[in-house]
């Protein structure tokens, strides 16, 4: 497992947020799951 930290743009404001991830999983991928979690969290 890794762990990286993702800065994620959401509404004109960067976010950083932690993804803790398998090594097979792509670049694409974890700035995917990034920005979800980003947008659990803030969307509201």
């Amino acid at each position: 497992m890794y762990e990286y930290t993702i800065y994620v743009t959401f509404k004109g404001k960067n976010y950083q947020t932690n993804v803790i991830v398998y090594q097979e999983h792509s670049e694409e991928e974890i700035h995917q799951i990034a920005k979800e979690q980003v947008l659990k969290q803030w969307a509201n």
